[in-house]
């Protein structure tokens, strides 16, 4: 007989969204089991770059977009769970950054002067100059403006590991994932001869979601994977920088976070348009060369010539929108007792957990009695995917 398992809601993809969501439901009194067929955080979350957006990179063109407005509280939110005040205790994740910052060449300072000084980010950025600026900024051949935005940076495997400590022991490692179904309607799921009973079912699984839904037999909701090429620099003359460069269009230029290496140097993960449609056609070799070229042209006092170079392809998973553009905010879709849903971007987990949560009131979905789980193998950690690239 396979080992029967009961519980409120069973979730499936143990990404920073999963895992967000089954700390907020532990919170609020749900049984939870978290099922993961890897590593925690091994798909998209550890190649974050961890920048908790406020909104300003997506104003750029002049005007708060709905990407801008639906983000503009995510900082307030995870500042507070890091605190360990907030909607979640996040205390003892590592900050890499206090504040994210947008950097303008000389050549196209006085062009964004005004805007930044406009009421359509007033508040959300301040100027800084001198000992405020970046570390790897102050020089005396930087020519350009920086603005500190109210935004921060984080250490996203730190902060994996501390939302799998949130997860107790409802994590469950598994190799193989399939419906559970009673009268043609979804009651669960078997993993790995476990039949696991659950209220609701949710999908997280990031680009894995697609799979899960075809072994239900279900088409919708369409998922798209936004490419990106990203680029990596490890190097003992690298100072911390975490900045998006403006170029001329409505995309950071490059956007630069800066993260620790084992062996206590930094390694700068370059995004941005950089790593967009012209740096996903690029070859490693030429998209090596091309971000060479613009950390030449942006930075050329800072020495690259001891720098060991990598590059990294993401997919970025998201529900399907029209030309390949990123969605605006978190998405869920319901279906009976299966969800599905993408955060999007790692700082919209929270909202992600806030549709979930407000689809379970409107429901009168309610934590039930469940025996005690027995012991379950458990996923392990990702690894900083750096470690294993520069």
């Amino acid at each position: 007989m396979p080992q029967a398992l009961s519980t409120d809601v069973l979730i499936v993809g143990g990404g920073v969204a999963g895992l967000w969501l089954n700390a907020r439901l532990r919170r609020q009194g749900f049984a939870t089991v978290l099922v993961e067929n890897a590593c925690l955080g091994g798909g998209q979350s550890v190649k974050s770059q961890g920048i908790i957006h406020g909104g300003a990179k997506y104003a750029l063109h002049g005007a708060l977009s709905g990407a801008s407005e639906a983000i503009a509280d995510m900082p307030r939110r995870w500042r507070e769970a890091l605190a360990g005040n907030g909607e979640l205790d996040l205390s003892g994740v590592r900050l890499l950054s206090d504040a994210h910052y947008l950097w303008s060449p000389g050549s196209l300072a006085g062009n964004i002067t005004s805007f930044f000084a406009s009421k359509a980010v007033r508040g959300r950025v301040d100027q800084v100059k001198g000992e405020q600026l970046p570390p790897a900024l102050q020089h005396p051949n930087f020519k350009g403006k920086v603005y500190r935005l109210a935004e921060l940076v984080l250490d996203v495997p730190s902060l994996i590991g501390r939302l799998s400590e949130l997860a107790g022991d409802g994590l469950l490692a598994a190799e193989r994932i399939d419906p559970l179904q009673e009268n043609g309607e979804l009651v669960g799921l078997r993993v790995d001869g476990r039949e696991i009973r659950a209220q609701r079912v949710i999908l997280s699984a990031g680009s894995g979601n697609a799979e899960l839904l075809s072994s239900l037999g279900l088409s919708q909701p369409a998922q798209q994977l936004r490419p990106l090429h990203m680029v990596l620099v490890k190097g003992p003359n690298l100072k911390p920088l975490y900045a998006h460069c403006l170029g001329g269009g409505p995309k950071p230029r490059v956007t630069i976070t800066t993260h620790p290496a084992a062996d206590g140097q930094w390694v700068w993960y370059l995004g941005g348009d950089l790593a967009e449609a012209d740096g996903v056609a690029r070859d490693e070799a030429s998209q090596i060369k091309a971000a060479q070229k613009e950390l030449s042209d942006l930075l050329p006092w800072v020495d690259l010539s001891a720098a060991q170079w990598a590059t990294l392809r993401v997919e970025r998973a998201e529900p399907s929108q029209s030309g390949l553009v990123r969605p605006d905010n978190a998405f869920l879709h319901e279906q009976n007792n299966l969800l599905v849903g993408w955060p999007t971007k790692l700082a919209l987990a929270p909202d992600f957990a806030d549709r979930v949560l407000a689809a379970f009131n409107r429901d009168g979905i309610q934590p039930a009695t469940h025996a005690p789980l027995p012991p379950l193998p458990h996923p392990t950690v990702a690894p900083p995917f750096w470690q294993g690239l520069v």
